[in-house]
């Protein structure tokens, strides 16, 4: 089946279109996987559409010294450059057996022009990142524990979206976390209650809110509570990587824009747009950029790179603090 699926992939190219950066992430990690199972010595790569010709996509799909299996991620295909157009819909249209050609946007009207070509090429396959209705959240959660093997009844799955909140790549974690510790077991209100009740993402997110202020010594204090309370530790990771990514897309958004139209444009509620505001005071997008990769370093930590979650979590919010420049 996974030589199927990543024979699927090469030769075509993926389309991944939508705002919903988990869900985005996961359909290119997918693409990458099918083509390391088909070929473990694959050569992964990825540019930026705003740097993309054809020279430098050819330079990337060219075979190699060790692998003529390629896989290329072009990420926020929105900025592809007019001149660049042509070549990669002449590629796009015949594309080489050997290569997996992804193709991210971010959603929106930007380049919405160049998607509309694409999909009427036969060897594009779009999936589409949508995010789902809050309605909707149980069964994604369902969804991720069948994944896993594992079951869910409606209403744990319903308390266990109340408990971790909207945010897919924390419902995610949740999930797997809860089907590697009840293996083979219907999980029900009470075993989600015993994971995540007590107000499991107000812990995480008061981490975070407290490292965006540069507040260490409360970060850490909330940090410890959060784990001796048996908060999981994926989701503190889960929570600073979305205060992050909400205050950067507060900080790159237009300048003027009223209330409720900067909050759909920076995709949070219309309280936190205050939050947002109070907290970019003192970062620039130099130290948010800095901060994000040390999260990302942090979520590998936990999810098994590192034999103390506990450590790598401390750091984390040490090297976020510092990350916001003094001012």
């Amino acid at each position: 089946m996974a030589r199927a699926e990543s024979r699927q992939a090469l030769g075509h190219v993926t389309l991944v279109t939508g705002p919903e950066e988990f869900l985005g992430e996961r359909a290119v990690q997918a693409v990458r996987a099918q083509v390391r199972r088909h070929d473990a010595d694959a050569e992964l790569s990825e540019t930026d559409a705003a740097t993309l010709t054809m020279a430098v996509l050819g330079d990337l799909a060219a075979p190699s010294l060790f692998s003529s299996i390629r896989c290329v991620v072009v990420r926020r295909l929105e900025e592809l450059p007019e001149e660049s157009v042509p070549g990669l819909l002449a590629y796009a249209g015949a594309p080489a057996d050997d290569v997996a050609l992804v193709l991210a946007h971010g959603g929106g009207q930007k380049g919405s022009g160049v998607l509309t070509r694409l999909r009427k090429l036969e060897r594009v396959v779009e999936i589409k990142s949508a995010s789902p209705r809050p309605s909707e959240l149980p069964g994604f959660v369902g969804q991720e524990l069948r994944g896993h093997g594992a079951r869910i009844e409606p209403d744990a799955a319903e308390f266990l979206v109340q408990a971790v909140g909207q945010d897919l790549r924390s419902l995610a974690a949740a999930a797997h976390q809860l089907a590697s510790d009840f293996e083979g077991t219907t999980l029900t209100t009470e075993i989600v209650k015993r994971y995540f009740g007590g107000r499991a993402e107000a812990k995480s997110f008061a981490v975070a809110d407290h490292a965006l202020y540069g507040q260490a010594a409360k970060a850490l204090e909330e940090l410890r509570w959060a784990l001796e309370r048996g908060t999981a530790p994926v989701l503190v990771t889960s929570a600073l990587a979305g205060s992050l990514r909400g205050l950067a897309r507060f900080m790159g958004a237009p300048r003027g824009m009223r209330g409720n139209d900067l909050a759909r444009e920076v995709g949070v509620p219309p309280w936190k747009i205050d939050v947002l505001r109070r907290q970019s005071h003192g970062w620039d997008a130099d130290g948010v950029g800095r901060a994000i990769r040390s999260v990302a370093r942090a979520d590998a930590d936990v999810k098994g790179q590192a034999s103390d979650p506990a450590y790598a979590l401390e750091k984390m919010v040490l090297d976020v603090v510092r990350a916001r420049p003094q001012r």
